[in-house]
């Protein structure tokens, strides 16, 4: 029997994902555990990976659309479904645009094979659904005007709704006979937005050679390369062919004077993503940048193992990348999500900080004189946060009521404490959860965070290794801020902020009770927590234990 692959859930509190990307097409064979599919919530961008070995069958959820967790994505074949058919599923490759849509849109519904049936015939094409809960659109271009020869699959119209803007392709070959919805109209869901005629056998043969689309627009891939999903390899546009690209890049390239033409794009079927705008922005950047690159973080040995390179390294990137003065530009699905969940936490946990000042001087000696062995000896760079991580560890064993949640009118004690570790990204901020890491040694907790930090940035994470976080750690000090204060995951109850790490002058009291000056490594610490359930008294203990853990470091690093 062919086996369902459903879009899984990447979160507790996550109830739906984008498919981003195809890295397989209809027909072709896969082995189990390889990644079929790209998909992006608000806490991870992850490849997903196959059930089963066997052949990708149908695909039903195209590139870009927004869909529920559970649903159902696309099919893997067996053997006894694939023995026999291999020839006509790829023969119908062409046919399924539906299965790999060049535009990364969803196909355009009740229209299909039918339009083919005779020659002459009348398709309508109608307004896409784009989204589980999406439920109109506005069409925002046409791409071809009444009396144009279009392609199966050829970009015809742009739409826009508040989860995607996408192009729209032509479910059948012929002429575009009649717009029924103009520009800048908003219609729901299945109306008639269009018709396409079928042409005669010459101009329908004809058809697949009017591929340029009007200036700006997109140029259409050939049939056999629109079957291809994945968009793996960089494919430049044939010489004079406006590469394929969404309106969003297109207007950027308009805004700063780039040729599209000139690019290689990235994307699926050679499509021009935002990226590839912003590293050609970068490039004449990049000579005059370096020298601030690594300025701010290296200063400081703060914590850096929770932020990827691009949270330290790429801070020139910035510049090029912010939207130039006067711009409007519309939130990426990742940040519209990660807004409506930090106005949720504040709107559902009445937030309190406290923040605490450690003497992390023996660390900070420690470190500079173990780390060169430690990293021989166990493969893994010793870094601030292991020590940070476990310090908290105990202090949450001592006060469970920081590792605790609400639910209803009662409070959960929760039996393991699943660290959450903040993960700075390119492209936003997810938060990859180390389980039990009560039970881990300090080397266990200081793999666990380089494991988890790199598979990150990888796009390698599992669903479940972002779920069912007990207590999260966030480390903005990298930046050189003194501390900050954090909003709370929900469902958790408690935040710790790491602030930065700085050498200070500081009053101390020696052995025998005289005071004097010296030079520390001090850092902040500022706890954000839950005041429902967990009280200032609770809070201050808290901090008070987890301040002398470091301080007073005793625990074989290994």
């Amino acid at each position: 029997m062919p086996i369902d692959v459903v879009m899984p859930q990447m979160g507790e509190s996550i109830t739906e994902g984008t498919l981003t990307k195809w890295l397989k097409r209809p027909g072709e064979a896969v082995t189990r555990d390889e990644p079929l599919f790209e998909i992006s919530t608000d806490k991870v961008d992850a490849e997903i990976p196959s059930p089963a070995g066997g052949v990708l069958g149908d695909i039903k959820v195209q590139e870009g659309a927004t869909v529920g967790v559970g649903t159902v994505v696309c099919s893997i074949l067996g053997a006894e479904e694939t023995a026999g058919q291999a020839a006509p599923a790829k023969a119908a490759e062409p046919a399924s645009a539906s299965g790999a849509a060049p535009a990364k849109a969803a196909p355009v519904s009740g229209s299909g094979p039918a339009a083919e049936a005779a020659m002459g015939s009348a398709t309508e094409v109608l307004m896409p659904q784009m989204g589980e809960s999406i439920t109109e659109g506005t069409l925002t271009r046409w791409l071809k005007k009444v009396g144009d020869a279009v392609a199966r699959d050829e970009p015809i119209f742009e739409i826009s709704t508040d989860k995607v803007d996408a192009e729209i392709p032509s479910p059948a070959a012929g002429v575009l006979a009649e717009i029924r919805v103009g520009e800048g109209q908003t219609v729901t869901i299945n109306t008639v937005v269009a018709v396409i005629r079928t042409a005669s056998t010459e101009a329908a043969a004809a058809a697949p050679q009017v591929q340029a689309a009007p200036p700006g627009a997109v140029a259409p891939a050939a049939p056999t390369a629109a079957g291809s999903p994945n968009g793996a390899s960089a494919v430049p546009a044939a010489e004079g062919e406006t590469p394929r690209s969404s309106p969003l890049v297109r207007k950027m390239a308009a805004e700063n004077n780039i040729d599209l033409r000139s690019l290689t794009g990235t994307g699926a079927s050679g499509r021009i993503t935002k990226q590839d705008i912003l590293r050609r922005l970068q490039e004449p950047l990049a000579v005059p940048a370096a020298p601030v690159v690594a300025a701010p973080p290296v200063s400081a040995p703060a914590p850096v193992t929770t932020a990827a390179p691009s949270a330290s390294a790429p801070s020139p990137a910035a510049p090029s990348s912010a939207p130039l003065p006067g711009e409007l530009v519309p939130l990426s699905r990742m940040r519209s999500i990660i807004a409506k969940r930090m106005v949720e936490s504040k709107a559902t946990s009445p937030h309190v900080h406290t923040v605490f000042k450690v003497d992390m001087t023996r660390i900070v000696r420690l470190r500079e004189r173990e780390k060169s062995k430690y990293e021989q000896r166990n493969g893994v760079k010793l870094t601030y946060m292991p020590f940070i991580a476990r310090a908290a560890v105990q202090a949450l064993r001592k006060h469970a009521i920081v590792n605790a949640s609400m639910q209803g009118e009662a409070i959960q004690y929760h039996r393991n404490i699943n660290l959450g570790i903040a993960v700075a990204l390119e492209w936003g901020l997810i938060v990859p959860v180390i389980q039990q890491a009560e039970e881990k040694s300090f080397l266990g907790v200081a793999r666990a965070i380089a494991d988890v930090a790199e598979r990150a940035r990888a796009k390698k994470l599992a669903p479940e290794e972002v779920a069912g976080g007990t207590f999260t750690l966030t480390n903005s000090g990298i930046f050189g801020e003194q501390f900050g204060l954090p909003i709370i995951a929900q469902p958790q109850s408690a935040i710790l902020g790491i602030g930065g790490l700085s050498k200070e002058p500081v009053v101390v009291t020696g052995e025998d009770g005289q005071d004097s000056i010296a030079i520390r490594s001090m850092q902040h610490f500022a706890l954000g927590f839950d005041h429902r359930i967990i009280d200032g008294a609770d809070a201050g203990k808290f901090m008070a234990d987890f301040k002398a853990c470091l301080e007073n470091w005793s625990e074989d690093i290994g």
